[in-house]
């Protein structure tokens, strides 16, 4: 379990799971930056811009990269595979909604949507209303930050500004909301923070909100050995004594903030013993059929996540 949560925690942009998609939209912004890049998010560096000091500065930074690699190699290794994660995750979500759109869904809703543009970025059809759900200070950055650049969603983008450990079925009913229309649902980066119970519960509130024809899409946790995350913590904690330099005070260990939950549900399994059709694919199959894999050290495949899709019969 982790060591930094709590059940009655909350956060801004800077801080503790906050500070998370900041650090998510540093490897957007770098992915975008590459000569062939996977997905393109041309608002990500602005967030990163505007989100204060943090080692988020740094993962675009190409001469600290370099130090780093001199430093360790394999956390080096590991810095690059994260990147290499985050635009596959990014790329195979993307493609969940132009599908889901294009099957006819107009009702999108985004859990823990944090630094998330999607409602900016993509190309919506006409009609669409795009529900993001995160906590209040989460949401107000976000959306300050993008108006002060004159970036306007390019679908009909609606807040829901509650933490979803509350009621936030009746706040997103509150909000327009229509459980009787079809949604597309996404938890992306998120049920890694949710404990095992959590993550039940989320799942039977989607299911009871979701019409006949919705879709949901998730990430779901891979299980780090309890050896191996006491080894690259002490890998992390080496680099902040080196670099007295750079700003270190946001962990790079998110381990740290997450839920080690053993007794977590497999979701693919959940959603089919619940009502819909579902299947998922390794992020290291995702990854590999990409040609962005460049883990040389063996792992064990439970640690890796996978992208699970469903839809309700």
């Amino acid at each position: 379990m982790s060591s930094l949560r709590s059940h009655d925690d909350t956060w801004d942009i800077a801080t503790s799971v906050g500070s998370t998609a900041v650090m998510v939209a540093a490897a957007r912004a770098g992915e975008t930056q590459r000569d062939e890049p996977l997905i393109r998010d041309p608002y990500a560096k602005i967030l990163v811009d505007g989100a204060g000091t943090g080692v988020w500065e740094y993962m675009l930074d190409e001469a600290f990269i370099a130090r780093i690699a001199e430093a360790d190699a394999e956390v080096a290794e590991i810095f690059e595979h994260m990147g290499n994660y985050q635009a596959v995750r990014t790329h195979f979500f993307d493609d969940y909604y132009a599908s889901a759109v294009a099957s006819g869904i107009r009702q999108v809703v985004i859990l823990a949507s944090g630094l998330d543009s999607r409602a900016y970025r993509l190309d919506w059809p006409a009609g669409t209303v795009v529900y993001e759900i995160d906590q209040p200070k989460v949401l107000e950055y976000k959306a300050t930050t993008l108006a002060k650049h004159g970036v306007q969603a390019s679908a009909e983008r609606r807040e829901v500004a509650i933490d979803l450990r509350f009621d936030w079925p009746t706040a997103l009913r509150d909000a327009g909301f229509d459980p009787s229309a079809p949604t597309a649902w996404l938890a992306e980066g998120l049920l890694m923070y949710l404990p095992a119970d959590a993550q039940d519960g989320l799942f039977e509130r989607i299911t009871e909100l979701s019409a006949p024809g919705s879709r949901v899409a998730a990430e779901t946790v891979g299980v780090h050995s309890e050896e191996r995350r006491a080894r690259m913590r002490e890998k992390f904690d080496a680099l902040r004594a080196k670099f007295t330099d750079v700003d270190m005070s946001q962990p790079l260990d998110v381990a740290d903030l997450m839920y080690n939950d053993p007794d977590r549900a497999d979701v693919t399994t959940w959603l089919n013993d619940h009502g819909w059709t579902a299947s998922g694919i390794t992020s290291e199959q995702a990854m590999r059929e990409l040609d962005r894999w460049v883990l040389t050290e063996e792992v064990d495949e439970d640690a890796f996540s996978e992208f699970v899709v469903g839809e309700r019969q």
